[in-house]
């Protein structure tokens, strides 16, 4: 897998003193004033001495087939739950005219999958996020076995890592 290097970006104090995050004007989320970070199960992970939200798989798909069979890609995005062991919580695709194109998004209890394609180039975008015990690498082949593809191309970013 290909792993990318996150890039530090700095917080300017405007940004951080508007809107509804705001903690003088105490518009903090309910469900951050409600508990504290320690009686939350967040769900991070733990491996090779990181710890980190949860991990992203950019996956693209070259070569493939059945790009317009929003069946088919449904069924994909439930194969991809199933052999993760992740938790559906809705399914929601579009497909486009003329190009047949599908886009969409699984939402799932740990995260999300989201898919866009373009059949007319034989490519689809999928995101797999998954945080917890789910297993997102299973997707890879899933999505081998739905679409055929002659190359696939996977980057992994471990999101919200931890700085120790």
């Amino acid at each position: 897998m290909q792993l990318s290097t996150p890039i530090e970006v700095g917080t300017e104090d405007p940004t951080v003193a508007e809107g509804r995050w705001h903690t003088n004007n105490k518009l903090m989320p309910s469900a951050l004033t409600e508990h504290t970070l320690d009686d939350a199960k967040d769900h991070f992970i733990q491996r090779n001495g990181i710890e980190f939200a949860g991990t992203h798989l950019l996956l693209d798909l070259f070569g493939a087939s059945h790009l317009n069979d929003i069946a088919r890609i449904e069924q994909a995005m439930r194969d991809i739950v199933s052999a993760c062991g992740a938790t559906l919580l809705h399914i929601h695709l579009h497909h486009f005219s003329p190009s047949g194109g599908v886009s969409g998004v699984a939402v799932l209890a740990e995260s999300h999958i989201s898919v866009h394609t373009w059949p007319e180039r034989d490519y689809a975008a999928f995101d797999v996020f998954m945080c917890g015990d789910a297993e997102p690498e299973n997707a890879v082949p899933v999505l081998k076995r739905a679409f055929f593809p002659h190359r696939i191309e996977v980057s992994e970013e471990l999101r919200g890592r931890v700085q120790a």
